[in-house]
């Protein structure tokens, strides 16, 4: 997944990687421990995930990196 900005929030990723057709149900999905981050299980929906971090929901890894590899935070 990439990014331009110097961080994406956990719930926001789940939307736009199309594993939460919706925010609430990226909320249910992280409160109900469905979600790892680098591993580990992550109830915090507003975590800050920047390049490099991984998210794992429904089996499928997320790695978050900038758009553009030039870009700084």
């Amino acid at each position: 997944m990439t990014i331009t900005t110097e961080y994406i929030k956990l719930q926001d990723l789940l939307k736009l990687a199309g594993a939460a057709g919706t925010g609430g149900a990226a909320k249910q999905m992280i409160q109900a421990g469905e979600v790892t981050v680098n591993g580990q299980v992550c109830l915090e929906r507003g975590k800050k995930l920047r390049p490099g971090d991984t998210a794992v929901c429904q089996g499928k890894g997320y790695t978050v990196a900038y758009a553009n590899r030039h870009a700084a935070p």
